[in-house]
């Protein structure tokens, strides 16, 4: 393995006798991998890069944009929240018996709560994302041939999920944000991984098997998800 850097960009170059074309990987922390054939031309490389350099921008700023700080709320009546890629609109209520409901299409939020209005919406989140996850991770098992040992699901800064050596799965809780069809590509992602710990073609391969339709999903994700995490 060696480094290259073009322009602003830093890359960490893995040469394959078994490659047979580049490929830039953006990793989940942002590092920037550059796949390259044993005797490919550096020159080759570099105007791969630049030729790729604008969808290299777009998936750095995606890594962004968990990163960040999200927008302030009030948490009064009528400020929009997501859920599954929809937003529904919050009402503040005097009197029920938890903290936050969905319920006709609205989040009910008890007024006493409203002071910690963002705690009360990420737990009422972080509960529903953990057992709809699961779900959605008993139906891909037989499909991507692996056996999870738990789903979890909590903050994880910049990334959207991760697989544990244990088998176990990790989600942040903004995933419940977005579309379905988006976070079941999460799932399928990090579930693939327990296959394949990097982005190989192998790996690539694999995704396609199980979601062939995975590249629509994974380019829906890199071009709208900073519309849909403020919460």
């Amino acid at each position: 393995m060696s480094a290259l850097t073009i322009d602003d960009l830093h890359f960490e170059v893995r040469r394959s006798p078994r490659r047979q074309t580049v490929q830039v990987t953006v990793e989940r922390g942002g590092e920037l991998v550059l796949s390259a054939p044993d005797e490919c031309a550096l020159a080759t490389m570099e105007d791969f890069v630049r030729e790729k350099r604008f969808w290299i921008y777009k998936k750095l700023a995606e890594k962004e944009v968990l990163r960040a700080d999200p927008p302030r709320k009030d948490y009064a009546s009528g400020e929009g929240f997501p859920y599954l890629g929809r937003s529904h609109r919050l009402l503040l209520v005097d009197h029920q018996e938890v903290a936050v409901k969905l319920e006709r299409g609205r989040f009910l939020m008890r007024r006493a709560d409203a002071p910690r209005g963002r705690g009360a919406l990420i737990d009422w989140y972080t509960t529903h994302a953990r057992a709809w996850l699961q779900r959605r991770v008993q139906r891909l098992q037989g499909r991507i041939g692996v056996e999870p040992s738990g789903v979890i699901v909590q903050d994880l800064g910049y990334r959207w999920g991760s697989c544990g050596k244990t088998g176990k799965l990790y989600f942040h809780w903004r995933s419940i944000l977005l579309p379905a069809r988006a976070v079941e590509y999460v799932v399928a992602h990090e579930m693939v991984h327990l296959h394949e710990p990097h982005h190989t073609p192998e790996f690539w391969t694999r995704l396609e098997r199980a979601m062939p339709d995975f590249s629509a999903r994974k380019q829906w994700l890199a071009e709208n998800a900073a519309g849909v995490v403020a919460v």
